[in-house]
């Protein structure tokens, strides 16, 4: 069927690594790993910070939002990808492929801003210490919060118009894990620059600006970190920024390379190893990198612990 053809596609064929048909068991269970680990660590996160009053700070308060943006986030992909492993149905509907992009879209915007806003928490509190906790108020903090996830969801909505405005004709095969922009943009009938322009846009404005900030707070940590007079000071300040960092690498660099890019540079075996470590990896490592060496962390656990231990021995 050529692609003049309008004939409207009802659903569409994730294929993944259907090329691969030895490997499908094996694949379930090294992602079905992945699922309970990046589920696990991201809810020990999230109930820490709740559970342990040292860690109701800015930085905390914002890791949590993080660690319950990821359950969701690895969530809207990986459940099908586990179910395509194992079973010969791989279709997904055009509204369910609809409804895994915006989510998508959403929780990965949403990301963007809150990385930007936790690297303005550690650039107030290394930078001004004395006003940290006047700059970084709680009333601040839920505001900035809310604009982060609240930016998602205007970003995601239009993206995901843009896309399925479109009839879809010729092959329903969608050579990818889910139903992400340049591959179902593939099948979109018509002339689609217009939308590309209006994804890459879009993109530019929602993924830049968060990383204009990121990069501004640490040229300004490092600035400051570097007049410290003492060695050990200048350990400290930058232990407190490291996790962000590694966070902030994984996260932006395989994202800036998917979005900020003509579709026309789609490349779908690349793509599929670059999507792995935004939607898969990063949830999987947060967890692991912001309790990793982390004495407050490990700190909140032991008092955690302990009075859970207390309480048990008390009844």
């Amino acid at each position: 069927m050529e692609k003049e053809n309008q004939t409207v596609i009802p659903e569409f064929v994730l294929l993944g690594l259907s090329g691969l048909p030895e490997l499908q068991a094996l694949l379930f269970l090294v992602f079905l790993m992945s699922y309970i680990t990046a589920l696990m660590g991201n809810f020990f996160i999230f109930s820490l910070s709740l559970a342990d009053p040292a860690l109701h700070t800015p930085m905390y308060f914002f890791l949590r939002n993080l660690s319950f943006l990821e359950i969701f986030y690895i969530s809207v992909t990986l459940p099908k990808m586990l179910a395509n492993f194992i079973s010969e149905d791989k279709t997904i509907s055009l509204i369910g492929c609809a409804t895994q992009m915006y989510f998508l879209l959403f929780l990965g915007g949403t990301e963007c801003f809150l990385l930007g806003v936790m690297a303005y928490d550690r650039y107030a509190a290394i930078c001004h210490p004395l006003r940290y906790s006047c700059i970084m108020n709680n009333t601040r903090c839920t505001v900035m919060a809310a604009a982060s996830w609240l930016s998602g969801i205007f970003m995601s909505f239009g993206e995901t118009s843009v896309i399925f405005i479109f009839p879809f004709c010729g092959s329903h095969e969608i050579n990818h894990f889910f139903c992400d922009i340049p591959p179902v943009l593939k099948l979109a009938c018509g002339d689609t620059f217009l939308s590309e322009m209006v994804v890459f846009v879009v993109a530019l404005i929602f993924i830049t600006f968060p990383f204009v900030l990121i990069l501004v707070s640490y040229l300004l940590i490092i600035t400051t970190i570097m007049k410290m007079p003492s060695a050990e000071g200048r350990h400290k300040a930058f232990s407190t920024c490291s996790s962000h960092l590694v966070v902030v690498t994984l996260f932006y660099g395989t994202g800036i390379v998917m979005y900020l890019r003509p579709n026309s540079a789609y490349a779908p075996d690349i793509d599929k190893l670059l999507s792995l470590f935004y939607t898969v990896v990063t949830p999987m490592l947060n967890p692991i990198i912001y309790s990793l060496r982390n004495k407050e962390v490990k700190g909140a656990l032991r008092r955690v612990i302990a009075r859970k231990c207390f309480l048990n021995s008390g009844r």
